[in-house]
C-alpha cells in the first residue's frame, strides 16, 4: 500500500478569470503564493518520504516551499513527472468561456456534453488523460510500496482519481470538489484506490473565496441512442 497526499496546485490569475489553463505555464497569483505556504505549514508534522510535482509551473510553485518545509534531516526537493500535467485542451487553452463561444462555437457545444472521447482539436480526450494519469499514479505506487508520498497535481488530475476510485463514468461533468490548494489523501493498493479524505481547505478558511468553474452547470444532454436504427 502507498499513501498519496494529492495537492491541487495554488491560485493562477487565470483560474480566476476562469481561462482554460491546460498545459501552459501559468504562474501562482499572490493569493496561490499564500496558499502554497499554508499547506507547507499544514504539512510539516506528516512523515513524507517523496515529493512529486507536475512540472508545469503553477505546480513547481506550490511544490517547493513544501519541500522546503521538509527539515527532517534534510529538504525534499520536487521529482517534476509531465504525466501529472493537466488535461490538454489544445486550441481552447488560455481562452475563456466566452472566447471559445465565440471563436469555435461547434466545440463547445460538443465540448460540455462531456463526451469521454471528444477532445478540442489538438488536445486529449478525457479518456486519454485518464489513462495518462492513472498510469502514472500507479507506476508511483509501484515505485514506493510502504511510503507516503506527496503529489502536487491539477483539478482535471484529481477529478480523474475521484472518478476512479468511485467507479464513476468518464463522461458527465465534474461531481467532485477539487478547491485550488486543496488537500487530498488516498491509499493505492495494486490496482485500486481509496479514498480517505478529500478537498480539505481547513488551512486556507481565512482567505478569498475560490472561483468556482461548475461543469454542472454547462453540460448539455448528450444524444440519445437511435433505438429505431439499433434494431
Amino acid at each position: 500500500m502507498t499513501e498519496l497526499i494529492l495537492l491541487r496546485h495554488g491560485e493562477t490569475d487565470w483560474n480566476r478569470e476562469l481561462r482554460f489553463q491546460g498545459q501552459l505555464d501559468v504562474p501562482l497569483n499572490a493569493i496561490g503564493h499564500t496558499q502554497a505556504q499554508r499547506l507547507a505549514a499544514r504539512l510539516a508534522g506528516e512523515e513524507v518520504q517523496h515529493l512529486v510535482s507536475s512540472d508545469l509551473l503553477r505546480a513547481r510553485q506550490t511544490a517547493e516551499p513544501v519541500g522546503v518545509q521538509r527539515l527532517q534531516p534534510l529538504p525534499l526537493a520536487p521529482e517534476l513527472d509531465a504525466a501529472l500535467r493537466e488535461q490538454h485542451f489544445g486550441v481552447a487553452e488560455g481562452l475563456r468561456v466566452a472566447d471559445i463561444k465565440a471563436q469555435y462555437a461547434e466545440a463547445w457545444a460538443q465540448w460540455i456534453r462531456f463526451e469521454e472521447d471528444y477532445a478540442f482539436e489538438g488536445g486529449e480526450s478525457t479518456r486519454q488523460f485518464h489513462t495518462r494519469v492513472i498510469a502514472a499514479l500507479r507506476a508511483l505506487g509501484r515505485r514506493h510500496p510502504h511510503q507516503t508520498l506527496v503529489v502536487v497535481t491539477h483539478g482535471g488530475v484529481l477529478d480523474m482519481v475521484y472518478r476512479t476510485a468511485l467507479g464513476l463514468p468518464l463522461s458527465g461533468p465534474r461531481q467532485s470538489e477539487i478547491p485550488n490548494a486543496g488537500l487530498n489523501r488516498v491509499r493505492l493498493q495494486g490496482e485500486t484506490i481509496e479514498i480517505v479524505q478529500w478537498a480539505d481547505t481547513a488551512h486556507l478558511v481565512d482567505l478569498p473565496p475560490q472561483p468556482v468553474y461548475d461543469q454542472t452547470k454547462l453540460a448539455q444532454p448528450r444524444p440519445a441512442p437511435d433505438l429505431a436504427g439499433s434494431q
